[in-house]
């Protein structure tokens, strides 16, 4: 069993299956590169959204089913893996700023980038992260059988990562985002892009 810890507690409920995480106004993880264009929006450079983590050491696969209300913008229930607070990653379930429902990745190496994967049309989708070393990949699901890469990307990590749930508003009022049937298998899978 994982024992967990926080960067940037919050109030979190847990309920057999399910962990409900606050996510307080105007909280992200996002390391910003500057300006993009006169009417271009960039989020602010922020590390300050709940991460509710474990310690894992070696390779794994995590999952977890996420959903939300979708109140504002770039509002998110996420999974993140980190080395430390300048190289880390997330997949993120968000409603964009193209106001769609749909699976989003960050990478980030001092600095961040910004991916938007593919929309879904619910409000409830799984999340799976995958390692083999230094290798990642993050994969999506609709039905929590099936899943579909939606990033794959390398991290300069040690042995010992933290892995887990990560609650972000980064323009919004803040709201509970819900996470059920987390799984964290210590495995290595036979293809990282395939995710098993």
């Amino acid at each position: 069993m994982y024992n967990f810890n926080w960067i940037n507690e919050s109030v979190i409920n847990k309920e057999h299956n399910r962990i409900e995480i606050y996510a307080p106004k105007e909280t992200d993880f996002f390391c910003n590169n500057g300006a993009i264009g006169e009417e271009g929006i960039t989020p602010e450079s922020l590390c300050n959204a709940p991460f509710y983590y474990t310690e894992v050491a070696g390779n794994f696969v995590m999952r977890v089913k996420v959903s939300h209300d979708f109140n504002d913008i770039y509002d998110s229930a996420s999974i993140m893996v980190m080395k430390d607070m300048s190289y880390w990653a997330k997949a993120c379930f968000e409603l964009t700023d193209f106001d769609t429902h749909a699976v989003v990745s960050v990478v980030t190496k001092e600095e961040s980038d910004d991916a938007n994967g593919c929309n879904i049309e619910d409000n409830t989708v799984w999340l799976q992260i995958c390692r083999s070393g230094t290798s990642f990949a993050f994969h999506y699901s609709t039905d929590g059988e099936n899943y579909y890469m939606m990033r794959f990307f390398h991290l300069p990590v040690d042995e010992v990562v933290k892995v887990g749930l990560l609650a972000q508003a980064p323009l919004g009022s803040g709201g509970k985002r819900i996470y059920e049937d987390l799984l964290i298998e210590r495995k290595t899978v036979k293809n990282i892009r395939m995710g098993r």
